[in-house]
């Protein structure tokens, strides 16, 4: 069943007669009211001294840099997490630390987090100072654990917080009570970044480097792991998080990023210089987490910590080989979760307000991704759920726009205690454990209050557009302009364009996706592909014209460039 296309709302008045006026009504249909709102220059960028607890997180970093203080890096097992324990790695060695290491608990092993077994683990490394990236909001026993050890311990993180704080020596996270930072988005590795930007400035204000003969670092470099982590962690493109994808993407692009970066990008067969931010949460986000998923994420870390191109490439391909393991895996999991909702569900009348899925034999590396895609399928909040050990299980949640997942998880956990062991998370996803007995009580609990969420959510479903493009807008000129107006991606959407076009040419390429030839209106063609086609209903022969929606993409083959659409909907046009 075809989604109706809707045009997107626009904003303000036009921006700038220098704006393609496309471009500018691409703008202002997400809320930009200003040229000084699109600036992605890194004089853009809110002020480190913007978020709370970040100066005196500084300070203690620095007294553990100039006593060469034994500092343990303590991270999360995605790309987030990789990426934001790669920044501080570089970025403390940059700073004249020499006695830095790093631990990321094994996902089957550990579970999440800065766990009391973790903190004793990094007790035994000789830690005297812990920094958790990408996690430790929650993680209230851990951090006492480490206290009572006598260590210190600087929380990083960006999740949303609970009711109570860890007792950590400082806090840096822009969802904290109180902080006023403007970006509430970043990702984790945006937080160490912003942590690294400070601890820079007071050894600067300490005179350190110039003590030591060093030169002062320039933390720029890094923002191509930043953009990285950023993007695969599917946080809102705010301004800000706009600018450091940017910032980094460009880096990219032009060749001047970490070997291991552009060795991820080639293994998948992909030009740097025509890399998208969208690229990086498809590309290299996902084989960075296939080591998380389903081996050890140090491998993924290795890989961006890599200087040596020819050893970046071999970690690459290693990296990439677990991520088709990984795609594989993922497969049956899908098909199995996909059978087991069509024998629950007879229409869309009778399907629940949310899904969750249990197999035994789930792989827990992989069971966020299948909860998104069974997401995407049926349009409902969805948790699936795997084997952590004999008695719990630890369960993924994706959401969808207008059911806030982690606090739907939250007002389960009030008003059931102890259903919930834990749980943490953002709207769109989550984490969280409970113990098997509790499973069918959870599903009731999770049921009832997701289905009070969706009652109040505006349920039309539909593909937002923005509007028509010309034939003279369907070429190359205007796709590069396109290309250069991003970065798009998770609350800053990817242009969506519609048009009639007549169907020329379709065949199915790669099992079950369509390749077209359409013809404008004025008579010039364009190809275009649709991906994951019903081949039961295309290749359509007798089809004339077709409705379409679809984003304008510079197609690179050998060198030579050529536009064509990704067509996201695809429907028969009765004249």
């Amino acid at each position: 069943m075809s989604l109706p296309i809707l045009r997107r709302p626009l904003h303000g008045e036009p921006l700038s007669d220098s704006l393609h006026p496309v471009i500018d009504r691409i703008y202002r249909a997400r809320a930009v009211t200003s040229m000084e709102d699109i600036d992605t220059g890194a004089r853009g960028l809110a002020h480190y001294n913007q978020l709370a607890g970040v100066t005196a997180a500084a300070g203690i970093l620095a007294d553990a840099i100039a006593a060469q203080r034994k500092i343990i890096i303590v991270g999360d097992f995605d790309a987030d997490g990789a990426t934001s324990t790669t920044v501080c790695l570089l970025a403390l060695k940059q700073m004249g630390h020499t006695n830095t290491d790093y631990l990321v608990p094994n996902r089957f092993d550990f579970g999440y987090g800065l766990s009391e077994p973790i903190v004793d683990i990094a007790h035994e490394q000789g830690a005297e100072l812990i920094i958790t990236v990408d996690n430790g909001i929650s993680c209230l026993p851990g951090v006492a654990r480490a206290k009572a050890l006598g260590m210190q311990v600087i929380v990083t993180d960006h999740h949303l917080p609970g009711k109570e704080l860890p007792d950590a020596d400082a806090i840096v996270n822009p969802n904290q009570p109180g902080c006023t930072f403007p970006s509430k988005a970043l990702a984790g590795v945006g937080v160490a970044f912003y942590l690294m930007l400070a601890c820079r400035a007071e050894l600067q204000a300490r005179e350190w480097f110039t003590q030591q003969g060093l030169p002062v670092p320039n933390l720029a470099d890094l923002l191509d792991v930043v953009a990285v982590g950023t993007v695969a962690d599917v946080v809102a493109l705010d301004k800000n998080n706009r600018i450091l994808v940017h910032q980094g993407l460009q880096r990219i692009r032009s060749g001047k990023c970490r070997p291991g970066i552009k060795a991820l990008v080639e293994v998948a067969n992909r030009e740097p210089a025509y890399l998208s931010a969208s690229d990086l949460g498809f590309v290299v986000g996902p084989r960075l987490n296939a080591a998380g998923r389903l081996d050890d994420m140090a491998m993924g870390i290795a890989c961006l910590l890599e200087d040596d191109p020819m050893q970046a490439r071999m970690m690459a391909a290693e990296l990439d080989s677990l991520n088709q393991q990984r795609r594989e895996i993922e497969a049956g999991m899908r098909e199995e979760a996909m059978q087991t909702v069509a024998s629950i569900t007879l229409s869309e009348d009778d399907m629940p307000p949310a899904l969750v899925l249990y197999k035994k034999d789930f792989h827990q590396g992989v069971i966020g991704i299948v909860a998104g895609r069974i997401k995407e399928q049926y349009n409902r909040p969805v948790i699936a759920f795997a084997h952590q050990d004999d008695t719990i299980i630890k369960g993924s949640a994706r959401s969808i726009p207008g059911v806030h997942i982690r606090d739907v998880l939250e007002e389960v956990s009030t008003a059931n205690p102890g259903l919930i062991d834990k749980f943490g998370g953002h709207a769109m996803a989550a984490g969280l454990s409970l113990p098997l007995a509790n499973l069918t009580a959870f599903e009731s609990a999770f049921s009832e209050v997701a289905g009070a969420h969706l009652a109040n959510r505006d349920d039309t479903d539909a593909i937002w557009s923005d509007g028509p493009l010309s034939a003279a807008e369907l070429g190359l000129a205007f796709a590069h302009q396109l290309r250069q107006a991003g970065p798009f991606g998770q609350g800053f959407e990817m242009p969506v364009f519609d048009g009639v076009f007549e169907l020329v040419h379709q065949r199915i390429v790669g099992q079950k996706h369509l390749k077209l030839v359409l013809r404008t209106p004025e008579g010039d063609e364009i190809d275009g592909i649709a991906f994951n086609v019903d081949t039961s209903v295309w290749p359509a022969p007798d089809v004339r014209f077709v409705e379409v929606a679809y984003q304008l993409d510079v197609n690179v083959f050998r060198g030579r460039e050529s536009v064509q659409m990704l067509i996201e909907q695809l429907s028969v046009y009765e004249k």
